[in-house]
């Protein structure tokens, strides 16, 4: 894997977790250290890829299947990953992610069913073998989680309980084969005690760097 300035740092979660909150807050807490940051989201990040992610979220396109929806997926990121992290990550910027591989090895492997080894190897190629410094999985009961979502839900919301329940399970799978990335974090603990826990490792992360150059 390719060495960058920058450090790349990812939020993983079922719905409801609250990972987009934390990912914004460290964001303000880096840029308040004058630390050149940026976030990004997934699907998303740049005009292609939120064009993609429309079609993904469309409660109405029912009759998507589970390859065409990871490919979906792969290609959003590939785009996003091109136009944004990458540049970013050259520059030395931390780039925060709401969401990244990770999600879609949940999401559509665990979740629906996609081979997993298919979804690594495709995954590779659309991020050209980029492994996030530092990923948070915010782990939140699927029930609790979807409830705390609230208000209208997209296409991969509606699905049932069973789904978000493997998806949940997926995503601690990832964390117990990569525990020195993947950092599990409580979600039922206050916005305030996760965020302390973030900034710790993120401090100690960036710390680690100073040391070594």
């Amino acid at each position: 894997m390719a060495q960058y300035k920058g450090k790349f740092i990812t939020f993983e979660g079922s719905e409801g977790c609250g990972k987009s909150t934390q990912s914004r807050r460290l964001l303000e807490y880096l840029s308040a250290r004058g630390i050149a940051s940026r976030l990004v989201r997934e699907p998303g990040g740049v005009a292609i890829s939120e064009q993609i992610r429309t079609i993904l979220l469309d409660k109405e396109n029912t009759r998507m299947n589970r390859e065409c929806e990871t490919l979906l997926y792969m290609a959003a990121r590939a785009q996003m990953v091109e136009e944004t992290v990458l540049p970013a990550l050259r520059e030395g910027t931390i780039l925060v992610c709401d969401r990244f591989l990770d999600s879609t090895l949940a999401y559509q492997g665990y979740g629906c069913g996609v081979d997993v080894s298919a979804i690594c190897m495709m995954g590779d190629f659309a991020v050209r073998g980029l492994v996030p410094d530092l990923t948070f999985l915010l782990d939140l009961d699927t029930e609790e989680g979807l409830r705390r979502r609230g208000g209208e839900r997209d296409r991969i919301e509606l699905r049932s309980l069973e789904y978000h329940n493997r998806v949940r399970q997926g995503y601690l799978s990832i964390a117990q084969a990569e525990p020195q990335r993947v950092i599990v974090i409580d979600g039922r603990r206050t916005v305030e005690d996760i965020f302390a826990q973030i900034c710790s490792r993120v401090d100690l992360l960036l710390a680690q760097d100073r040391s070594c150059s």
